[in-house]
């Protein structure tokens, strides 16, 4: 039997934003973020867990938000910290346009 996220009322975000700028607190310290997550509770957009300050993990564990999802183009993938599970949920829709990743440059 496959497990289940048991925190999936704490999705309050089902439409993602038309664009973002990038990590929102990179963007306040001028640090670069490699891949960007949104958190599914609050909408705030953070860094992944391979850049260099893992801003969605520290936004999940210091506001108890358990669920974020990739807006990487082409991943619909999200993740439950609390569960440790990957899942795709279907309630949320829409593509975000980003900017390319700041380590990725040059």
């Amino acid at each position: 039997m496959a497990a289940a996220c048991s925190h999936l009322d704490h999705i309050h975000v089902t439409q993602l934003p038309e664009a973002v700028e990038g990590c929102e607190d990179c963007l306040l310290t001028g640090d670069p973020w490699l891949h960007l997550r949104i958190c599914l509770e609050c909408g705030h957009v953070g860094c992944c867990d391979d850049s260099p300050n893992r801003h969605a993990t520290a936004h999940a564990t210091s506001h108890e938000h358990p669920i974020v999802r990739s807006i990487e183009p082409g991943e619909q993938w999200s993740w439950c910290y609390v569960d440790e599970l990957a899942m795709v949920v279907p309630e949320v829709h829409g593509e975000t346009r980003i900017p390319p990743s700041p380590m990725l440059e040059g």
